[in-house]
Order: structure tokens, then sequence, then C-alpha cells
């Protein structure tokens, strides 16, 4: 069996993290914006090519303000486009995180899943062979086997 995640994480180097990502959240809450799921979809979303748009837009309006329409707030532009260019840094270093942290989320869990299912069917194979004990143990386990789930027999009523 090929184990490829093989060092574990100290509880205090989990505790650590939790704390320093709790620290952080706390430092950017009174910052945060969030939306809901309606939102999400239906705001115009800024990526590359409308970033670049945006960004010359900005400076335009800066150096040529006797273009700026009395309805457009540039102070609010400003806070807008300030945000949404210096949270690119920071967005990505989270993403890069959850992201590692998901994928060894994952491994470790595919891995103890892996190691699980060959206990199980050892002691399957145990239980079959009547070892002395084994069959408590299968017992045990199969209940909580996530396998697919045999229908239970039709009652038969007898007339």
């Amino acid at each position: 069996m090929n184990n490829n995640h093989s060092v574990s994480i100290p509880p205090d180097v989990i505790a650590q993290a939790l704390s320093q990502a709790e620290a952080l959240r706390q430092l950017l809450a009174p910052y945060i914006t969030p939306l809901t799921p309606t939102q999400r979809h239906t705001i115009a979303k800024m990526g590359d090519k409308t970033f670049a748009f945006v960004e010359k837009a900005y400076e335009l309006a800066q150096s040529n303000p006797e273009f700026v329409p009395p309805f457009l707030n540039m102070p609010e532009f400003t806070i807008d486009f300030s945000d949404a260019n210096n949270l690119e840094p920071l967005f990505v270093a989270v993403e890069q995180l959850r992201s590692g942290v998901d994928d060894t989320q994952m491994l470790a869990g595919s891995e103890a899943y892996h190691a699980a299912l060959v206990y199980y069917n050892s002691v399957k194979e145990a239980a079959t062979q009547n070892v002395a004990g084994a069959k408590a143990v299968y017992d045990a386990l199969r209940v909580r086997f996530p396998g697919k789930k045999r229908r239970p027999e039709p009652e038969v009523v007898e007339t």
C-alpha cells in the first residue's frame, strides 16, 4: 500500500493555525462584506480582462476629472478599486493555503479509508474462517460500513 501522507500534523500546530486563522478573520472582519448566493450569482465580476479596463478607467478619471459625471462618487470608486486591487495577493495566499489544506485532508482521508478497508476485509475473512473474536469485530464494523446497504428481506405474511 502506497502512503503519501506520512507526517502527522501535531495537535499544537493545528491549534496554532486555528488561532492564527481566527486572528486573521477578526483582523479583516470590519472590512469584509458577505454576499448572499443570489448576490454572488448576479453581480458583475471583475476578472483579468475587466481589471485592465477598470484600472485604465480609474486612472483616466483621476487625470481627466472633467469627464466624471456628478453621480459617480469618486471616493467610493477609489475605495472599491483600491480594495479590489490590494486584496488580490491576500486572496492568492489564502487560496493556496485553502487548496493545500483541502488536498492534505483529502489525501489523509483517502489513505485512512483505504487502511480501514484493508482492516475490514481482513476481519471479514477472519470471521469467515471462524477465528476467535473476529465475528464480533466484523459485526461492529459491518453496521458502519459505507458500502451498499442490503434491503431488508420482505416479511412474508401467511394467511
